[in-house]
């Protein structure tokens, strides 16, 4: 057998983050984190730094601040959380499917992701510029797509940079039937699923090598408004 192709580049000085929005506290199994094991295997193998944060086990309160002890939550996890997403390259967030929507702790991640929106980098960009990200989904009725359109959409929105095909799910029969990580329910493996989780991790790693290399994306035209007063960015109005 001929040997097999390398990887094109090293992708050792890269992290990554992966939000388990299961509703199950560990240790239950979650059939979101099983799928999700098959993209970390894949950035592990490739030499990449890997976590995992299952966030129902932490005390996150709900709300769009990046502190919410500061609006009268007695705890919230939510800042040391969000320092480990600023140290990664890559934010992977996980979900089931509850009635035909992302979960609500899906939703309570996306909302504190935006409590950061404001802020900037160096170059005056918003904070996430220079971070890529994708969407693992598993259920047993009908949205994955659905539901990677709006997690996709909600990081693109924030500054994350979205690659092609960067998303993977898996779904049972619908209704009641096996989950992913049950015995006998084909998703480990469905070619689909599993072929799309390849796609995902590598276009991750890749998009991810080529913005830590580029020292993320030139600050032109998406940095704050008093410094893009300065550039000439074409815009038909004199005033922008």
């Amino acid at each position: 057998m001929a040997d097999k192709q390398s990887p094109p580049a090293r992708y050792d000085d890269l992290n990554a983050i992966f939000f388990n929005c299961t509703l199950k506290r560990s240790p239950a199994q979650s059939n979101t984190d099983a799928l999700m094991e098959v993209c970390r295997q894949i950035m592990r193998a490739a030499g990449a730094g890997v976590e995992t944060v299952r966030l129902v086990d932490h005390e996150v309160a709900p709300g769009v601040q990046p502190d919410m002890t500061e609006a009268g939550w007695d705890r919230d996890d939510w800042p040391k959380i969000y320092e480990r997403v600023k140290a990664a390259d890559i934010v992977v967030i996980g979900t089931p499917i509850w009635i035909g929507e992302e979960s609500s702790e899906c939703r309570k991640l996306l909302e504190r992701l935006y409590a950061h929106f404001g802020e900037t980098n160096e170059k005056g960009q918003y904070g996430f510029y220079g971070k890529t990200g994708g969407c693992v989904v598993t259920g047993n009725e009908d949205g994955v797509k659905h539901v990677c359109m709006t997690v996709l959409h909600a990081l693109s929105h924030m500054g994350f940079m979205v690659p092609p095909q960067c998303e993977t799910g898996w779904l049972g029969d619908i209704g009641p039937g096996p989950s992913y990580a049950d015995e006998g329910s084909g998703g480990p493996e469905h070619a689909f699923t599993q072929k799309n989780a390849i796609y995902m991790s590598w276009n991750l790693l890749h998009t991810a090598r080529m913005l830590k290399d580029a020292g993320g994306l030139p600050g032109f035209g998406n940095v704050d408004e008093e410094t893009l007063k300065g550039q000439q960015t074409y815009h038909p109005h004199p005033d922008w």
